[in-house]
C-alpha cells in the first residue's frame, strides 16, 4: 500500500506536508495572476511581482520534494529521453544569450513558455495520498477563484456584442481555472457532497458561458466530461434503471421544447451557437502551419520561439508569423517536432491502458480517462501548457504507473479520501 501520511509519524512527513502547501500556494497566485491579467483591471508590474513570488515558492520546494524514484523501468527509460528532448527545445533560438527580455519572457510569459516545459518534474514528486488530498484541495480553490473572477467580470463575459474578442479571451482564459473540476466530477466518490456540488456548478458555468459565447473547443470538452461523469455515476449507481429512464425523458422533452417552442435559429445565445457552428475558422491557420513547416521543422520542431508564417488571421496582429496554433498537437509539432510529440505518447498511452483496464479502483481508471481526454482534447484545444489540467495529465501517468495504487480496493481509497474531508 502506498505510503500514507500519519500526523505525528516524524519530522520528514511534517515537510513534506509543508513542502506541499508551499508548492501549492505558489502555483495557486502564479495561476490566477496569470488568468487576470486578461482582466480590465490588471496591473502587470503587480502582477508580475506575484508571479515571481509563486515561482520562489514553486522552485524551492519542488527541489525538496523532488524524488528519482519510478514505479516502472519502461517509464523511467522514456521519461528521461523525453526531458532530455525538452530541454533540446529550451536551448534552440537563445544561442545561449540571456538577458533581462529572455528571462521575462521564459518564466513570466503565461501557459505556453518556459514554465510549461517544468510541468513533467510533477511526476517525480512524492506517490502518496496525502499529495492527492492537497492536489484536490487546489482543484477547490481554483473553482472558488473562478466564481469570484465571474462575479466580478460578469459584464465582459456577457457582453452583448456576440463576436467581441475581448469577451471570447476571457472565457477561453477563465476556463483555465475550472477545467481541473472536471477531475473532481470523476472521482465524485472520494468528495463531500459539498465539493461534489461545487465541482459540478463550476464545470455547469463555465460551460454555460462557453455556449454565450460559441467556444466549440470548450463546450466539447465541457461536455465529455460531464458526460463520462455521467457514466460514472450510472455505472456505480444502485438506481441505474430508474437514472437512464429520466434521462431519456428529460433529453426527449428537452429537444421537443427547444425545436418546437423555443426557436434556438431567433434566439441570441442559441442563433450565434448555432450559426458559429456551420463556420470554419481552423482550417485557414491549419494550412499555413502545413505550407510553412519544412521537413526537419516537422521531425525536430522549431524550438521554444518556434514560429509560423499565418498572416490575416488575427484582428491588428502585429506581424505574420504565430507562435501559438490553437490544435495542441501541432503547437506541440512546432515547438518540438514530431519527437516530442512520439515521446509524449510512449508515456501516456501505456499509461491509459493500465489505469482503464489493469485497476481495481475509480482513481486509476479516472487517471486513465483523464490522459485519454488530454489526448482527445488536444486537437480542439493546447492542453500542453503550464496549467492544473496539464499538471493532473502527469499526476494521472504517476498514478496510472504504480501498480501499488491501481491494485488497492476501492473501499480502502474511500476510506483514505473521506477521512477529515471537508
Amino acid at each position: 500500500m502506498p505510503e500514507q501520511y500519519i500526523p505525528h509519524q516524524n519530522n520528514t512527513r511534517r515537510f513534506e506536508l509543508l513542502f506541499f502547501n508551499f508548492f501549492w500556494l505558489g502555483f495557486t497566485i502564479y495561476s490566477i495572476s496569470v488568468v487576470f491579467t486578461v482582466t480590465s483591471l490588471a496591473n502587470v508590474i503587480i502582477l508580475q511581482a506575484v508571479q515571481i513570488l509563486g515561482l520562489i515558492l514553486m522552485f524551492t520546494t519542488a527541489i525538496r520534494l523532488i524524488q528519482f524514484k519510478f514505479d516502472n523501468s519502461y517509464l523511467k527509460f522514456i521519461y528521461i529521453l523525453y526531458c532530455m528532448w525538452l530541454f533540446t527545445i529550451l536551448l534552440r533560438n537563445y544561442n545561449f544569450q540571456i538577458d533581462y527580455h529572455y528571462l521575462k519572457t521564459f518564466f513570466l510569459g503565461g501557459w505556453y513558455r518556459g514554465m510549461l516545459y517544468f510541468s513533467p518534474i510533477i511526476l517525480l514528486f512524492p506517490r502518496n495520498f496525502v499529495f492527492y488530498k492537497k492536489v484536490f484541495d487546489v482543484v477547490i480553490i481554483f473553482g472558488i477563484f473562478y466564481i469570484i473572477y465571474d462575479i466580478l467580470f460578469i459584464k465582459d463575459l456577457l457582453n452583448s456584442d456576440r463576436s467581441s474578442v475581448t469577451s471570447q479571451g476571457i472565457v477561453e482564459t477563465f476556463s483555465v481555472l475550472s477545467f481541473s473540476s472536471g477531475f473532481l466530477l470523476l472521482t465524485y466518490a472520494y468528495h463531500s457532497k459539498k465539493r461534489q456540488l461545487l465541482a459540478t456548478g463550476v464545470t455547469v458555468l463555465a460551460l454555460l458561458f462557453a455556449v454565450i459565447r460559441a467556444r466549440r473547443g470548450l463546450i466539447f470538452i465541457y461536455g465529455t466530461m460531464i458526460f463520462l461523469s455521467y457514466i460514472f455515476y450510472v455505472f456505480h449507481s444502485k438506481l441505474k434503471l430508474l437514472i437512464i429512464y429520466l434521462t431519456v425523458f428529460i433529453v426527449l422533452v428537452g429537444a421537443v421544447y427547444v425545436n418546437g417552442v423555443y426557436k434556438p435559429y431567433n434566439n441570441r445565445i442559441y442563433g450565434f451557437l448555432i450559426d458559429k457552428g456551420d463556420k470554419d475558422t481552423r482550417s485557414g491557420v491549419e494550412l499555413y502551419f502545413y505550407d510553412d513547416m519544412k521537413t526537419k521543422d516537422w521531425i525536430i520542431g522549431r524550438g521554444i520561439n518556434g514560429e509560423y508564417f499565418c498572416p490575416d488571421i488575427e484582428e491588428n496582429q502585429l506581424t505574420n508569423y504565430r507562435d501559438t496554433i490553437e490544435t495542441g498537437y501541432l503547437q506541440t509539432i512546432l515547438k518540438g517536432g514530431l519527437i516530442s510529440l512520439g515521446l509524449f505518447l510512449l508515456i501516456a498511452v501505456p499509461a491509459i491502458i493500465k489505469g482503464l483496464f489493469y485497476s481495481k479502483n475509480i482513481l486509476s481508471k479516472v487517471a486513465g480517462i483523464w490522459i485519454f481526454l488530454s489526448l482527445i482534447n488536444s486537437y480542439p484545444s493546447t492542453v500542453n501548457a503550464f496549467t492544473l489540467q496539464y499538471l493532473l495529465v502527469w499526476i494521472s501517468i504517476g498514478i496510472c504507473y504504480s501498480k501499488e495504487i491501481r491494485m488497492m480496493p476501492e473501499s480502502n481509497m474511500k476510506d483514505i479520501f473521506l477521512t477529515s474531508t471537508s
